[in-house]
């Protein structure tokens, strides 16, 4: 459990998860984690990393892509920390980051009439190809050859979302009170925490940490990737379970496919993720399967105790 001096509720407000403000770090807060007596991360004997997935404001019930129960997983992540800083060596935040033209966007598409789509519609190649939608950005043949990989390799389907994580907006920045706890942790443990950007290519969604969903352009984060081989054990918790927490850990363990001592290091604390309504069942079966093929492991964030 934590050893610290500060309460949860001297570091966490769990009434206002989810609240759009500033967090004004020059008030108490790393003036309280300075007086905090813990080790630096570097004397951890045995190295855990805390990979966090996306839990930006957008994303946290009330912002624009809302994960239905993402605000219990925020109180569940920022507790799990809290009894937990003097065993989480480190702390890594992945964030979604786009701009008004994307592939998965109402922007980039038209229909005969002039008209976008409406978010949560599905296009297909054979949309495009037949001219139901016509993209108004790029190259006709890109955005074509991207839906064909996208469902040859990929087997999935463009979803177009509602516009989220815009860069610069304040839907795109860590939640808040997650940001609080996280950087407490991170000064008491005298390190940083890793922000990894995600999704800036036009072209392609990057749901998962390590690579587009598609890309012409072979993109693959092996700096992330080699990251993982430093640590004994790696927890997993963010949003969305159907989604961006899961693709990013099915591409881990693809990756890892043969160092079994890899994929077994990593454990998803189910309590600290949602799915997206409708994919209730896709995640529990993409769930089974990284149990069953690699060995990964699942647990609550209250059984885990450093």
């Amino acid at each position: 459990m934590s050893k610290l001096n500060a309460s949860y509720d001297q570091i966490v407000d769990v009434s206002r998860i989810g609240e759009h403000g500033k967090v004004d770090f020059n008030q108490n807060l790393l003036s309280m984690a300075l007086k905090e007596n813990s080790a630096p991360n570097k004397q951890d004997a045995i190295r855990r990393l805390l990979l966090c997935i996306d839990v930006q404001k957008d994303f946290i019930e009330g912002g624009s892509l809302a994960v239905p129960g993402s605000i219990g997983d925020v109180e569940r992540i920022t507790r799990f920390i809290y009894n937990n800083v003097v065993g989480i060596t480190d702390i890594m935040c992945s964030m979604d980051i786009h701009y008004p033209f994307h592939i998965f966007f109402p922007s980039w598409w038209r229909d005969a009439d002039g008209n976008s789509p409406a978010p949560y519609t599905m296009i297909t190649y054979e949309d495009v190809k037949n001219g139901k939608w016509r993209p108004v950005f790029g190259k006709l043949q890109d955005s074509l050859t991207y839906l064909q990989k996208l469902e040859e390799q990929a087997k999935k389907t463009l979803c177009i979302w509602t516009y989220h994580c815009m860069h610069g907006t304040e839907g795109c920045d860590l939640e808040n009170e997650f940001a609080k706890m996280v950087y407490y942790h991170t000064t008491v443990r005298k390190t940083v925490p890793r922000i990894i950007p995600k999704g800036t290519d036009f072209y392609s969604e990057m749901y998962g940490i390590i690579k587009p969903e598609y890309s012409k352009k072979n993109i693959k984060n092996t700096q992330v990737l080699n990251a993982f081989q430093k640590y004994d054990e790696i927890y997993v918790v963010g949003e969305a379970a159907s989604h961006c927490l899961m693709e990013s850990v099915k591409q881990i363990a693809e990756e890892y496919e043969t160092c079994p001592e890899i994929t077994s290091k990593i454990t998803i604390l189910e309590d600290c993720t949602s799915p997206i309504t409708g994919f209730e069942q896709a995640t529990r079966d993409a769930f089974d399967m990284f149990k069953s093929t690699y060995g990964i492991k699942f647990a609550k964030s209250t059984d885990i105790q450093f």
